[in-house]
């Protein structure tokens, strides 16, 4: 892949999130995709991604605005800057409870990519800011 390729492929990553499309989003990844949750553990595999984003499903509705894309030149790394707007659903374990607040959060990840997927996913947000926005 190179720099332009990476850049479409984290723009077909973040459309297919933005669309819902679920089946979409998940086909981007390698089957042992490494994701790096914000401020959490890191989980290995598309099925553990895929029970993952169930739960965020569940618990949140999002759109990122905004969207930054960088990648390399040789297109193996590539890096988003954009801001979540949210909404939040349902009580996730842990975090205050879930009543519908509106949220509006930066974020960025980065991306590890391999044979036309991605391979690896690190997420960033300051999750005190939104604590703060959903407990206000």
């Amino acid at each position: 892949m190179n720099q332009q390729d990476s850049i479409k492929l984290v723009e077909q990553y973040y459309a297919a999130f933005n669309g819902g499309d679920m089946e979409t989003f998940l086909n981007l990844l390698t089957d042992d995709v490494i994701h790096d949750i914000n401020q959490g553990k890191r989980e290995v595999g598309k099925e553990e991604f895929r029970k993952f984003m169930g739960g965020m499903n569940d618990s949140y509705k999002e759109q990122l605005v905004d969207m930054v894309i960088m990648a390399t030149p040789d297109g193996k790394r590539a890096a988003a800057e954009f801001v979540v707007l949210g909404e939040y659903l349902t009580t996730d374990e842990g975090l205050p409870e879930a009543k519908g607040q509106k949220y509006r959060l930066p974020a960025g990840a980065f991306f590890e990519i391999r044979d036309n997927k991605v391979a690896r996913i690190t997420n960033y947000y300051n999750l005190q800011d939104w604590i703060d926005q959903v407990s206000a």
